[in-house]
């Protein structure tokens, strides 16, 4: 069951990049962005970091912070966002407990095979921890950008 527009947000505390710790409860009261990817330093995945990393300025000129989660260890997450300079928070999610409450933990198919992995998605929470937007089985290209637009229609 995957997590939709006007949903109350699970409740998630996660190990992050820079020795911090991201949960929702640290996050009441601030409208967020909180997205999925599957695998640190692979193509899409640092796209779509990169596009978040560019427009973290107009996020945070709309109060918005930007927090990237996988189910990948804490040591490839801090290689990754040494490497390619990001400053926001990315997390792991290594017993998959945030992506399975938000419905993203899901059963993909590649070349016949099936497998769990997570399905790009990204939400939009406000400062109620209300769910004002969420996408599923996100395309990089562009994506940031959409989020943005629809971070600056929130109230």
């Amino acid at each position: 069951m995957s997590i939709a527009e006007g949903d109350k947000a699970p409740g998630f505390s996660l190990p992050a990049s820079g020795g911090r710790t991201v949960s929702l409860a640290a996050m009441q009261g601030r409208p967020f962005v909180l997205y999925f990817y599957p695998k640190a330093d692979t193509s899409g995945c640092t796209k779509e970091a990169c596009a978040f990393q560019e427009a973290l300025p107009q996020f945070g000129a709309l109060g918005l912070e930007v927090i990237g989660v996988s189910p990948d260890p804490i040591k490839p997450i801090e290689k990754f966002a040494a490497k390619y300079n990001l400053s926001f928070p990315l997390a792991s999610d290594e017993s998959r407990a945030a992506a399975e409450a938000y419905g993203v933990w899901v059963e993909k198919s590649m070349y016949g095979r099936k497998y769990m992995g997570i399905e790009r998605s990204t939400f939009l929470v406000d400062g109620k921890g209300v769910v004002a937007k969420a996408w599923h089985k996100v395309k990089v290209e562009g994506h940031a950008a959409e989020v943005k637009a629809a971070a600056a229609g929130l109230k």
